[in-house]
């Protein structure tokens, strides 16, 4: 029987996504106090391949991608996800419903995954209700994504993105292994 492997830690990244600039900064406040420091923030996008968060969260909704300094252990998905959850029904909701969405997840340097409350064939239960979904794997010098994969992950659009969020990881992960490796 092959040993166990340590378990390297990974990048936390969320896809936050918002059409009012408050919301955004409020959300953000939320997130930095409980996971530190942001060392990336991707340029916004325009969040056009759907209609299905207008009704609740407004027209001309944007999604900018963040990654956090500190890396996490993978299983901290679930963690996380509820933290989000908590936030976007209670903390950054109005009257109207939510006013920022919050998909976190995390990337390695072979994959992106996403928490989800949603179950789907693809998706594996982790624990508490949350399911990780995985939508995106490295290959040929980005992050090539499934068939199930957000329509707006699909375009290409946060490609340079998480190339470079995977570049601040492989440094992060090389000092890591420096510091905690015999």
């Amino acid at each position: 029987m092959a040993p166990v492997q340590p378990v390297m830690p990974v990048k936390l990244l969320v896809a936050v996504l918002w059409a009012e600039p408050q919301a955004l900064a409020r959300a953000v406040d939320r997130m930095t106090a409980q996971w530190g420091p942001i060392d990336f923030q991707g340029a916004d996008a325009p969040f056009d391949m759907t209609h299905y968060y207008e009704p609740e969260m407004g027209a001309g909704l944007q999604r900018r991608l963040l990654a956090f300094e500190r890396l996490v252990p993978p299983e901290s998905l679930v963690e996380a996800k509820r933290c989000c959850n908590a936030w976007e029904d209670l903390d950054l909701a109005e009257t109207s419903g939510r006013k920022v969405n919050l998909d976190v997840g995390y990337l390695d340097h072979n994959k992106v995954v996403l928490a989800s409350v949603k179950f789907a064939g693809q998706k594996i239960h982790l624990g508490q209700g949350i399911y990780a979904d995985l939508v995106a794997r490295y290959e040929g010098g980005k992050y090539q994504p499934f068939p199930w994969t957000f329509p707006d992950f699909k375009t290409g659009r946060y490609d340079a993105d998480l190339v470079a969020i995977r570049t601040l990881y492989l440094t992060q992960l090389k000092q890591y292994r420096a510091t905690t490796q015999p």
